[in-house]
């Protein structure tokens, strides 16, 4: 009489006859006749082993607490040796884990254990996966869930963490200050500019102005001239002494009592004598 065995596609049966192991068998039928075969299954999924909180001390001789999971399986090409090489792999892999851990944390200063989680994470795992291959076990991921220091190391971090985080705000608040003095600088700067620009066309503006009102003027003072040129060329002596007798008469209104008569005032007197005198020869007749 012969046992059937359903064999699922995550399950392998190691089979014995007689006590000689024949191989791994499965997924699908597996039959096995009595004292002739011995079977054992074995689960080929991932497992979680939960390592218990243990006491390490780090390189700086610092004590502290942790605990971690694995994620393990057994390697579906050497599931053989899950059966024949180790009697019970889970416990197997417990202790190591333990005695992994404590080697890897004692090469690692405190401050490293604190701040490297994923690096002490991936050292563990690749130790594991390199001693639990023996066994026909792989060794996919290691996640630390909690490291627990003692109270005065914890004390003194939360200390440390205080006076960093002043520390960035004050240097945070010099860089604002520094960027702001920075832009008030820029804006004065800038200000500057524009008022010297604007001082530079003003006077400019005011010379291009005093240039063409002083050219104006000439031209005016010009045209004047030039009228009194050609007023001038129409005018005759005689026209010209009356104009120095209304002069003189003038001049003798003023409270000066010497005067200074260019000569040609004394010709033009002369002639205006002259012709004063023929006025009167005329008369006479």
């Amino acid at each position: 009489m012969a046992f059937i065995n359903f064999v699922r596609d995550y399950e392998r049966i190691a089979r014995f006859r007689l006590g000689k192991f024949e191989g791994m068998r499965g997924p699908g039928i597996v039959f096995s006749i009595p004292i002739l075969h011995q079977i054992q299954k074995v689960d080929t999924r991932v497992e979680v082993l939960d390592i218990p909180r243990q006491t390490n001390i780090t390189k700086d001789n610092a004590p502290i607490e942790i605990d971690f999971l694995i994620y393990m399986r057994i390697d579906l090409s050497k599931a053989e040796k899950a059966v024949l090489e180790v009697a019970n792999y889970t416990q197997a892999v417990v202790g190591l884990a333990t005695t992994t851990l404590r080697a890897v944390i004692g090469d690692i200063d405190l401050d490293e254990v604190l701040s490297q989680r994923d690096r002490i994470n991936e050292l563990i795992r690749v130790r594991l996966d390199q001693e639990t291959e023996r066994w026909g076990i792989k060794v996919t991921n290691v996640e630390i869930r909690e490291i627990d220091p003692p109270r005065d190391i914890q004390e003194a971090m939360n200390r440390q963490m205080s006076a960093e985080r002043v520390r960035r705000a004050v240097v945070i608040e010099a860089d604002g200050q520094r960027q702001s003095d920075i832009t008030v600088a820029e804006g004065q700067k800038a200000s500057e500019i524009l008022k010297a620009e604007g001082e530079k066309q003003a006077q400019i503006l005011s010379a291009v102005g005093e240039r063409e009102a002083a050219v104006l003027r000439a031209q005016g003072f010009a045209d004047a001239l030039q009228k009194v040129y050609d007023v001038a060329q129409n005018v005759d002596a005689n026209t010209m002494t009356l104009q120095y007798v209304d002069a003189l008469k003038a001049m003798a209104e003023g409270a000066s009592t010497k005067w200074i008569l260019p000569m040609e005032l004394t010709k033009m007197l002369g002639t205006l004598g002259d012709i004063s005198a023929l006025g009167g020869d005329a008369r006479s007749n």
